[in-house]
């Protein structure tokens, strides 16, 4: 059964949600010669089983790219500030909920934020011609 968050209702699945091809495209403006090649995803869209993103150290030499599933953003969060802290680079996708205890705790005044303007059209992991 879905919920309300923010206002908005968020059906059953919203965790099997991935990043769409724009925001890849658009982080190669912001990181200078970065690629899909040198990223390492600790919570792929379609996850075998092998690897479980929060109980593992993370690659110091890649750029660690986060869009967590939203059902527990606050392990994720708190995960990516350990994993910056022992010198991970970290790019953490995620609302703009500046309100809550993990915002406060582990992103504000330890990271660089930047905002998106407009809303990210997500694609469905078993369905990729749907967006929302």
């Amino acid at each position: 059964m879905g919920e309300f968050r923010n206002g908005n209702y968020e059906g059953h699945g919203y965790d099997l949600w991935m990043t769409p091809p724009e925001i890849f495209e658009e982080m190669e403006s912001w990181f200078p010669g970065w690629n899909k090649e040198n990223m390492f995803d600790p919570c792929p869209a379609y996850w075998d089983g092998e690897v479980d993103g929060l109980s593992i150290d993370w690659p110091t030499d890649k750029l660690v790219f986060v869009n967590p599933p939203y059902g527990n953003i606050a392990e994720w969060v708190k995960k990516c500030r350990e994993q910056a802290d022992r010198g991970c680079s970290v790019v953490l996708l995620i609302p703009a909920r500046t309100d809550t205890r993990y915002f406060h705790d582990h992103i504000y005044m330890s990271a660089e934020l930047m905002f998106l303007k407009g809303r990210i059209k997500f694609i469905h992991a078993d369905e990729p011609d749907k967006r929302w």
